[in-house]
């Protein structure tokens, strides 16, 4: 399956179309490799999201076309969820 529509269905990010920006700009990568949108994900995957100050690190569980929302949090297990510190000073 893309990324951008796994990070659709599994909605770690709620719309495609930002999916697919998000991959375009660097800020997804997969096993610590930077992504686009029609990179293959497969089980066992860690994908890692930047959007803004937030970092997402999540393992791939389970790949379905399609789930329902109830259900949605099960295709992956977060691993981190965590506000960015660049440890710089102003």
């Amino acid at each position: 399956m893309r990324l951008d529509k796994y990070l659709k269905v599994s909605r770690i990010i709620k719309r495609r179309t930002v999916a697919n920006e998000a991959c375009s700009m660097g800020r997804v990568s997969i096993n610590d490799k930077i992504a686009k949108p029609a990179t293959d994900v497969n089980v066992g995957d860690v994908i890692t999201v930047r959007m803004g100050a937030k970092k997402l690190t999540a393992e791939v569980l389970m790949v379905k076309e399609t789930v329902r929302k109830e259900e949605a949090d099960s295709m992956y297990r977060i691993i981190t969820d965590s506000l960015n510190d660049s440890g710089e000073d102003e």
